[in-house]
């Protein structure tokens, strides 16, 4: 559970989200605790790949939140698959540089959102990252703890 400042900071967060809303295609689905909270992202438009599409993304808030980034993935269960994108994984890991080395405190959950929508719109090919399967089999359960290279910002 979220402590001090994480604590402040998210219900800051979750009382902006219920009175002003969450932009176009940004649905919070549910804040399963304070420290976890999942959200419905779709990219509007008919020009996009993702057009009708609908994806899960699960953040998982730590103590040090906003210092820290958030844990945020992409869920893959019986109900929802992560997007074929060449920045997410089948597992739902997500190689942002948002997430990690350019992570700021300035950013909350519904920034991320955002970013995840653009990152979605702007891509044209559907397809996994080269070596997914690799990292699948070998990766951390927390994708915070793999060293990631971002050498891609483009799709």
């Amino acid at each position: 559970m979220a402590t001090g400042l994480a604590t402040k900071r998210l219900m800051k967060e979750l009382a902006e989200i219920k009175t002003k809303g969450t932009p176009p295609g940004i649905v919070l689905l549910n804040a399963v605790a304070l420290d976890q909270w999942v959200f419905l992202i779709s990219v509007l438009g008919d020009e996009t790949i993702y057009a009708g599409e609908t994806f899960a993304l699960r953040l998982k808030f730590p103590n040090r939140y906003p210092i820290d980034s958030p844990e945020v993935t992409f869920l893959a269960d019986a109900e929802y698959i992560p997007p074929l994108h060449p920045h997410v994984y089948s597992n739902g890991h997500i190689c942002a540089s948002i997430l990690g080395a350019e992570w700021s405190p300035v950013l909350n959950a519904v920034a991320v959102c955002i970013t995840m929508q653009s990152m979605l719109a702007s891509n044209k090919k559907k397809e996994r990252p080269e070596g997914n399967d690799r990292y699948v089999r070998s990766a951390p359960s927390n994708p915070k703890l793999t060293r990631w290279q971002y050498d891609d910002d483009t799709v």
